[in-house]
């Protein structure tokens, strides 16, 4: 079984330019974008579009790295569409409040609200576990999360951001269903970035997010981008840039336990090994919360979310116009 790559380098600038060169030097011992897009194929930009309410904190993935990849997809011959399912609001009300705007308009890049379709995957416990249809059926899937703490799960990597996959307020009902039981939640993140298999992940670090995420942190520079398509490899190796325990983060304990993440000694790193980009003052939460919602969470939860996406969406479109 061939060793998995995990492409890393050092990347300091979101401007678009800068971006494109550093893109495609991530990815040429890869294959480059033309190894995992083919002409007409339906390619799913996943971002994580977790907030509208921060712009500026970065707690989404930055909408210059979603426009340069686009162009990239396009240029490939494929068709790139964004999704996501934001815990707040819609996919596109979430894009727009952090930047992404000019990126839709200049790109004519579709917007998609995520739709549940149960599907069989591997591990009975959760078949009933509704996941994207447009995430299953796309032709490639192109993760891309952004490095963030996280006040339940530690942190925030590749496994965690495909949880996006999961539509609407589902993923409320699975932190009150699987909430209770760490171990038992973390695997069906496992079993979800499993399932939706994405061909590609790639991680924007160059700004992180720290503290108190996934949204209640501060932003971090950290001047990197990864990339593999071992989405399990790629979270083991960002731990290591983060000097963090992998036994201290759920997903990659559950992936671990679960036979499915290599080890360190087992991944190739064609470009700088993550020794090379350690940092030893990564903050973690100050404390970590219960992942499970109790039923009063949960409505509240719900109806906030009705309110932004149905009201608050479409008074503030209408207020622009």
């Amino acid at each position: 079984m061939q060793s998995p790559s995990v492409s890393l380098i050092r990347a300091n600038s979101y401007r678009r330019e800068v971006l494109r060169h550093s893109l495609e030097t991530l990815l040429e011992p890869l294959g480059g974008i033309a190894g995992f897009v083919k002409p007409r194929q339906k390619v799913l930009l996943k971002p994580n579009l977790l907030t509208g309410s921060r712009p500026t904190k970065e707690c989404t993935t930055r909408p210059e790295l979603v426009y340069v990849l686009a162009q990239m997809v396009m240029e490939a011959g494929g068709q790139p569409f964004l999704g996501d399912s934001p815990a707040f609001g819609s996919a596109k009300g979430v894009a727009i409040a952090n930047g992404y705007q000019s990126i839709l308009e200049d790109l004519k890049l579709p917007v998609v609200e995520f739709h549940g379709k149960r599907y069989q995957i591997v591990n009975q416990e959760f078949n009933h576990l509704l996941l994207s249809k447009e995430a299953m059926e796309a032709d490639v899937v192109i993760n891309l999360p952004k490095i963030k703490s996280h006040v339940q799960l530690v942190l925030t990597l590749g496994v965690k951001n495909l949880f996006g996959c999961v539509p609407g307020k589902m993923k409320a009902w699975w932190h009150l269903e699987a909430g209770k039981d760490v171990s038992r939640f973390s695997t069906m993140l496992v079993e979800t970035a499993k399932a939706i298999n994405p061909t590609l992940t790639i991680v924007d670090g160059i700004v992180g997010h720290q503290g108190n995420g996934p949204s209640g942190g501060e932003p971090r520079h950290l001047g990197i981008l990864g990339a593999s398509t071992n989405i399990f490899a790629l979270d083991r190796t960002l731990v290591e840039v983060l000097n963090v325990s992998p036994d201290k983060v759920p997903t990659i304990n559950a992936s671990m336990r679960l036979g499915i993440c290599p080890s360190l000694a087992e991944i190739n790193f064609p470009h700088l090994h993550p020794k090379a980009l350690q940092v030893d003052d990564w903050l973690l939460p100050d404390k970590l919360i219960p992942i499970d919602f109790r039923m009063p969470r949960l409505i509240r939860s719900t109806f906030k979310h009705l309110y932004i996406r149905f009201i608050k969406e479409p008074m503030s479109a209408y207020a622009k116009n």
